[in-house]
């Protein structure tokens, strides 16, 4: 009998769809929940889905619940997956109370409560940026005293740099606490500031064991890249892996966060830096990576990267071998300022000098409104190259980001 999984929200975003195509490929009944009418899904996306439930919100465990309960009276759910950060916790609280295999409520929690995410590590022993979550504006000034600025103030389940802000200041803590609400009860994670190169490392994880992973960097480091409109920010996915040793203590590092943390079948997202106090844990997610991160390393290691994630969920293994072939990146290009895409400059000598090497690319027309700069990596135009050299690679994702100028009127 074929294994039944649930797959939350297949529709949005669009590479959704992709997880949904592994699953079916690899022989799974796939039952999609979603907030979309059924008529939303395309030929394809149908062809892949045993069935599919509209529900009103997917963050809702009382709505996932309750479709997943009607599922379960016509199939055995063998497995019930999200991997979009903002689905994972309701699709663990129902995932134990319907009695289905997968990531824990502990684990999951863990992965997205941060300043419980350190308190975990530091015991464990794993270096972390010294942190604190709290309501109390008293308490985050003491702790302030006591570390020194600057500081890092986020939601205490951000996901990456989103909402995240930097203070130098009591004054500017003061105001970051004001604008996070926690003068009206709200709790924020605030961290020791790390100075430092920033990466991240990911894996597809089996019962704990780590079958597959792959190793970025980001240039420049998010915070900054995601508050000024003149950087064309990249990340690159390197090949290096095995062939440098220096990334061996930052997988030993990931492999004993993984274990701490309860993470046993997988996707994960670990965030660290490597700067004058020496490698730092950030943050960790019990799923993919975001911003289409997978087409790099699929692009990379000439693998159906999506069928590899399923064929862990659904059996336990893994069935494809990463050739380290290439090195694969993005650079994110912004607009010169808000308004309507007018057109693109330079895009002629990108073709010419690089264009065996480009991935794809996205360049919305003439006319398209433009996005905020925190909207993120892929919020407006963008390449992606790759290139069996990570410095060549990185050369040319430089010269795109140079030569390349997003016109807006």
């Amino acid at each position: 009998m074929p294994a039944d999984v649930v797959f939350v929200e297949p529709m949005f975003p669009a590479n959704q769809r992709e997880f949904v195509r592994g699953l079916h490929a690899v022989g799974a009944r796939v039952t999609g929940i979603g907030e979309r009418p059924r008529e939303a899904l395309d030929p394809e996306l149908r062809q892949w889905l045993f069935h599919y439930e509209q529900i009103g919100n997917v963050t809702s465990e009382a709505q996932l619940e309750k479709a997943v309960r009607f599922v379960q009276q016509k199939v055995r759910v063998d497995r019930l997956e999200a991997v979009v950060e903002a689905h994972v916790m309701a699709a663990a609280r129902v995932r134990e109370r319907c009695g289905i295999p997968g990531t824990s409520v502990k684990t999951t929690f863990l992965c997205r409560d941060k300043p419980a995410m350190k308190d975990a590590l530091r015991a464990a022993g794993i270096p972390c940026a010294q942190s604190i979550g709290s309501a109390d504006a008293a308490e985050i000034r003491d702790f302030a005293v006591r570390v020194g600025f600057p500081l890092v103030v986020k939601p205490r389940d951000a996901a990456g740099a989103s909402g995240t802000v930097r203070v130098d200041s009591a004054a500017e803590l003061g105001a970051a606490l004001t604008s996070f609400g926690v003068d009206r009860g709200q709790s924020v994670a605030v961290e020791e500031f790390i100075e430092g190169h920033e990466g991240f490392y990911d894996t597809i994880t089996i019962e704990g064991r780590v079958v597959h992973d792959f190793v970025s960097h980001y240039y420049p480091n998010v915070l900054e890249a995601m508050r000024a409109r003149w950087i064309s920010p990249q990340f690159i996915a390197t090949n290096r892996v095995e062939s440098s040793p220096g990334y061996d203590e930052l997988k030993a590092m990931a492999r004993r966060v993984i274990d701490v943390l309860g993470i046993e079948t997988s996707a994960t997202h670990m965030e660290w830096f490597y700067g004058p106090k020496g490698l730092k844990f950030s943050e960790i997610g019990c799923r993919p990576p975001g911003v289409r991160t997978w087409d790099l390393y699929a692009a990379g290691n000439e693998i159906d990267i999506y069928r590899e994630w399923a064929m862990a969920v659904v059996h336990g293994q893994r069935s494809q071998s990463l050739s380290r072939r290439f090195a694969a990146g993005l650079v994110a290009l912004r607009p010169d300022r808000d308004g309507h895409i007018a057109g693109y400059e330079g895009l002629d000598e990108v073709q010419r000098r690089f264009g065996g090497w480009v991935i794809d690319h996205h360049l919305p027309p003439e006319g398209t409104p433009t996005q905020p700069v925190e909207a993120g990596y892929m919020a407006n135009a963008w390449v992606r190259l790759k290139h069996p050299d990570y410095d060549e690679l990185r050369g040319m994702l430089d010269f795109v980001g140079r030569n390349v100028r997003v016109r807006t009127r």
